[in-house]
């Protein structure tokens, strides 16, 4: 006659948080994956330390995949695998952003915007996740 409502069962996958698993599992797989064919020719020149830049990439980039893969499925523990997803992408860019080891083509000065706009994505992102009423309700 009644029927019982759960929390996991209130809210879905959907708004912000649908936008967060797409770029989860498409934006940043396809970025990473472009990024990373474009500095391929720079590998016989850079060596070992670009190489292991470009497969720390590759496995940040396979966190945000599981992470979105958990939030789409709704799993125990997929907001925390998402923010440790979004904190590894802040760190990977930090690094590549700040060090010689990955080619770029940004201009004189322009590296410290870059680091900020990365920072404001994954803090915004963070923040949603600490924040959200949906993300409390579906998880």
């Amino acid at each position: 006659m009644f029927a019982v409502k759960t929390v996991n069962d209130s809210r879905g996958v959907g708004g912000w948080l649908l936008v967060l698993c797409l770029l989860l599992l498409v934006w940043q797989p396809l970025s990473v994956a472009v990024i990373a064919s474009s500095a391929l020719e720079a590998l016989t020149i850079r060596g070992l330390p670009l190489a292991l830049t470009i497969l720390m990439r590759i496995g940040v980039a396979a966190v945000g995949i599981a992470a979105g893969l958990a939030l789409v499925k709704r799993r125990p523990g997929a907001v925390t695998l998402a923010k440790a997803a979004l904190l590894l992408t802040a760190a990977a860019d930090l690094f590549v952003y700040t060090t010689p080891y990955f080619p770029n083509n940004r201009t004189p000065g322009t590296t410290p915007v870059y680091v900020a706009a990365s920072l404001a994505y994954s803090g915004v992102w963070l923040l949603y996740l600490w924040r959200s009423k949906r993300v409390r309700e579906t998880y």
